[in-house]
């Protein structure tokens, strides 16, 4: 048998015809109050926690999605996408800004049904999380992240998720700091900064598109 030929995962860059490489992709959880609310928990500034999902997970703008299989509970969460061009391990509050390659907005979605059973269990989150094309994400812009305004998410047209960024518990600085502390952070990776609240359930045939400020975000489940 050959070794394998991989293709890296990457990603579209706005106004560009090259591509931003994927290599790590980190996802922060309940990062903003009123979500961690309606997940049960205490929406107090403690200390972030992180997730994974694959490289592999991330999906085209305007893509047609398989259902995943082993749920009957797919959830969206609109998530604001930071794209690393620089990395390092304890990076500095002062100083991660600098790593920043560019934004995007971002889709993390998630079998919801598994993850309740995960946590009943005490178990990992990662068959609820890092599923195929569990992670849609529209084209990279280069340049600062912005620190407010505007992000929401639709469902056929009906608004489910609404909020500003300026909600987040940890701002963007603070997130790369302190995930820099966990792992060595590097160029190509990913980082989802949480959702606001208004997460539920989508359905095969039905469209989602997820919006921070200008941009936007399209994908659509075959009926």
């Amino acid at each position: 048998m050959q070794i394998p030929t991989l293709t890296i995962p990457s990603v579209a860059i706005e106004g560009s015809d090259e591509r931003f490489p994927v290599r790590r992709i980190f996802c922060v959880g309940q990062n903003y109050a009123d979500h961690a609310r309606e997940m049960g928990s205490n929406p107090e500034r403690e200390a972030p926690f992180f997730f994974s999902k694959p490289a592999d997970a991330v999906v085209e703008n305007g893509s047609v999605l398989a259902f995943p299989p082993r749920t009957q509970d797919l959830h969206h969460e609109v998530e604001l996408v930071i794209a690393l061009g620089a990395g390092g391990a304890d990076i500095s509050v002062g100083d991660a800004l600098d790593s920043v390659f560019g934004w995007a907005v971002g889709i993390d979605f998630t079998r919801r049904d598994l993850q309740a059973a995960a946590k009943k269990a005490g178990r990992p989150w990662d068959m609820a999380k890092g599923f195929d094309q569990s992670a849609p994400v529209s084209a990279i812009r280069r340049g600062a992240v912005p620190a407010a305004g505007a992000i929401t998410l639709s469902v056929d047209g009906a608004v489910r998720q609404t909020g500003d960024l300026s909600d987040m518990i940890w701002n963007v600085s603070e997130i790369i700091a302190t995930l820099s502390t966990y792992v060595r952070l590097a160029p190509g990776d990913l980082i989802f900064t949480g959702t606001p609240a208004g997460v539920g359930p989508v359905q095969p045939g039905q469209a989602v598109i997820a919006e921070v400020l200008d941009k936007r975000l399209e994908v659509s489940f075959p009926g």
